[in-house]
């Protein structure tokens, strides 16, 4: 791991690295750009106390390892003065030229614009560099130095801020930089990560890798050796390292197996670099005729290069003392690529020597045309962000059509998939598919190798709405929406009313509130979408979700509620209450007024000793007893004549129902705490429900506890709080129902 504070960096040495690797780059603009980022930044510090330009400084010389131009070089040094300082892009662009200003533009956040939520500035900021990668694949070089250098430090933010940026470039930033083929950000990247999601499961493994390490590098030094005399007797020139296995791949090779570390064997492995690809099958062979190769361990990426253009011999042998050795052979301009990635291929093109025809180096970058195209096709922040994590950063399989192509699908994809990246008029009329020349369900996942021939059937009515829910590409995903989006506008106008209606019973609302006036219209312009049949329209076909049409009619139906508050309430009940004797009723309840009165504790907000509260006489059970924020006692529709005062008993002996919401971590063992701190603190609990969200990995905890007073529920909160995983604590409102329903 780098300690990036450790490392001196002045505008010297970029200078001199980059004259080292292109001696006629253009040095002074480098100069220029430091000397304008210097001013604008100088009043400037970062999180760790040190002077802003530090941070373009170590930017820059991550990049001039991977042998960047001048102008990137430039762009990198200049990447925060439009988003951090006075500075604008026209002025960049007049002093610096149009290449650098778009350079800067790709990188630079949408902080100054305003939008509806941080997840809608996210997606627009996401969509707004992959649209200038597109113009230029150096925009993201620059960005992920920059976010190496900013996990490298990350450790001067605070723990919560700290946890958000490594989830974000776990999913997001590592992901990319694999897809780029850039492997030696990627695995730091990773690791970084690793460090600060979960810290104790890092060093815990660093210090057990740490324990076998004389043993493992003995192994490994034996290995090389006699390696290394049979290649020489083939009169071969190798050159063969030792790699030790990065955490991250480690500990999720632990978590997929469920397996200790003792039972790890494969923590090194060695890479074999030979001159020719002839070299490289011939060095195989050598290998295995020292040891035996384990069967279905071999992977030839060579034949078969990965769609980030990676190329190598992988195979895994037992070697003389029992133990399995991963083996990686490749050519040195294949290690280049598995190490620089499209900044290898871009450097190559650029000087003129092409390692692969211009053609097959775009077909690498063609998920980056899908990217774009996706742009377009969702609207929803959420549903962008997703797709990019299904189709663009997930992990592949590689399947062959009868013509020997090979075609890239995410993990997962079956025959729908495939017939839908083959043409989409293929995909709208495909009955059946065979694999390997047999006939196989639709629902068929796709395997690396497999042979795959799609039946089509013009006279066919089109694609299932059932194929939405089992395919795996957000991009056959949007194909299948639109062709329903065409075809059936009518329907998907009733079926997404029918939706909404479905859902807004099953929440307890009353429809008629809920979509009074021209309230689908309102929800409508929030979702950017023309009208409300445009929206009932996208409901009816998947287009958009239920959920996010609901939780905007909830919302407005929330403002309604509002237009009568605690304080309208309070003077009213000014009016209206009995100046008489306070009675007892049931539940430790003092009730203004008559004697006699059955009590009942509202299960919509649960209230509990030490909560404001409020009755509402309710026609044939008594008094409900409410808190005083709950919305349905702010329902302007109440009537508030029935409103009564009421008190707690602060003498009576009895415990309550409070039901608290958690938001935490989603990873093994979390609940378990959580559960340990009302068992220690002797009270009971009534019941647990956890809904995991895949989306950011975080967990939602439903608790409902036995407690004697509010007070006693704080401590219990203020203790959940100080739970390293857990993120927020509140006390659970519940739903918003009509109060004679209760």
């Amino acid at each position: 791991m780098i300690d990036d504070n450790a490392v001196e960096i002045t505008i010297e040495d970029i200078k001199t690295a980059v004259k080292e690797y292109q001696p006629s780059a253009d040095i002074n603009i480098i100069q220029e750009a430091y000397d304008l980022a210097y001013a604008a930044h100088f009043d400037q510090k970062r999180a760790s106390g040190e002077h802003y330009i530090i941070h373009p400084l170590h930017v820059a010389a991550i990049l001039t390892q991977m042998h960047i131009d001048e102008v990137t070089i430039a762009a990198a040094i200049l990447h925060d003065v439009v988003e951090d300082t006075t500075f604008t892009l026209e002025e960049m662009k007049n002093k610096f030229g149009e290449e650098v200003a778009l350079l800067i533009d790709g990188v630079t956040k949408l902080n100054k614009i305003h939008f509806k939520s941080k997840e809608v500035q996210q997606s627009e900021s996401y969509r707004k560099m992959f649209l200038a990668m597109a113009k230029d694949i150096r925009v993201i070089m620059i960005k992920l130095a920059d976010r190496l250098h900013n996990m490298r430090t990350l450790k001067y933010v605070p723990e919560e801020k700290q946890k958000r940026i490594a989830r974000e470039t776990l999913e997001i930033y590592a992901p990319l930089a694999n897809r780029l083929g850039i492997s030696n950000i990627k695995w730091e990247l990773e690791d970084l990560c690793f460090l600060y999601l979960y810290p104790e499961e890092y060093y815990d493994l660093v210090e057990k890798v740490k324990q076998k390490r004389q043993e493992r590098q003995k192994f490994i030094d034996d290995s090389v050796e006699e390696m290394s005399e049979e290649i020489k007797k083939a009169n071969i020139d190798a050159e063969i390292q030792g790699r030790a296995k990065h955490f991250y791949s480690i500990w999720r090779k632990m978590k997929r197996d469920n397996k200790d570390i003792s039972e790890i064997y494969d923590l090194s492995a060695v890479r074999v670099l030979v001159s020719t690809v002839q070299e490289c099958y011939t060095v195989l062979g050598i290998i295995h005729n020292i040891w035996k190769p384990i069967p279905g361990r071999f992977k030839d990426y060579i034949a078969m290069p990965k769609s980030n253009g990676y190329q190598s011999l992988h195979t895994t042998v037992i070697a003389a003392n029992g133990y399995p050795l991963e083996i990686q052979i490749r050519t040195f301009q294949m290690h280049q690529i598995s190490e620089y990635g499209i900044a290898a291929h871009w450097k190559y093109k650029e000087s003129g020597k092409s390692i692969d025809a211009s053609n097959a180096y775009d077909q690498k970058l063609s998920w980056l045309r899908q990217l774009i195209s996706l742009q377009t096709e969702l609207s929803d922040p959420d549903e962008y962000v997703e797709a990019l994590k299904v189709d663009i950063f997930s992990d592949e399989v590689f399947v062959f059509t009868p013509q020997g192509d090979v075609i890239g699908l995410p993990k997962g994809s079956n025959p729908i998939d495939f017939a839908y990246r083959i043409h989409t008029d293929i995909g709208n009329h495909c009955v059946g598919a065979t694999i390997n020349g047999k006939i196989v369900p639709l629902e068929y996942k796709l395997h690396n190798g497999d042979i795959v021939s799609i039946l089509s059937n013009s006279q066919n009515n089109g694609p299932s709405p059932d194929w939405l829910n089992i395919v795996a590409s957000s991009e056959t995903r949007t194909k299948i929406r639109q062709w329903f989006k065409r075809q059936k506008r009518e329907e998907n106008i009733d079926s997404g009313m029918a939706l909404i209606e479905k859902e807004i019973k099953h929440l307890g609302y009353d429809s008629k509130k809920m979509l009074k006036e021209n309230r689908l219209d309102i929800v409508a312009q929030k979702m950017n979408i023309q009208n409300a049949n445009d929206l009932l329209a996208s409901l009816g076909y998947g287009g958009i979700t239920v959920n996010g049409v609901i939780s905007r009619l909830i919302e407005l139906y929330k403002k309604d509620l509002k237009e009568v508050t605690p304080s309208d309430i309070s003077q009213m009940l000014e009016k209206i209450k009995p100046q008489g004797e306070k009675k007892k009723g049931s539940h430790g309840i003092l009730v203004d007024g008559e004697s006699g009165f059955l009590v009942h504790l509202s299960r919509c907000c649960n209230p509990i000793p030490g909560d404001s509260i409020i009755g509402y006489i309710t026609r044939g059970r008594g008094v409900s007893i409410h808190r005083a924020d709950c919305p349905n006692v702010l329902n302007a529709d109440n009537d508030l004549s029935r409103v009564v005062d009421v008190s707690w008993d602060v003498g009576l002996d009895k415990t309550y129902t409070v039901t608290i919401d958690i938001i935490c971590n989603d990873h093994p063992g979390v609940l378990t705490a959580l559960l340990a701190i009302p068992s220690e603190s002797k009270i009971n609990i009534h019941s647990v429900a956890a809904r995991p969200n895949r989306k950011n990995k975080t967990s939602n905890i439903s608790m409902s506890l036995e407690v004697r007073s509010m007070a006693q529920a704080e401590v219990i909160m203020s203790k959940f709080r100080h739970n390293k995983d857990v993120f927020r604590v509140a006390r659970s409102l519940g739903g918003v129902k009509e109060i004679k329903e209760d």
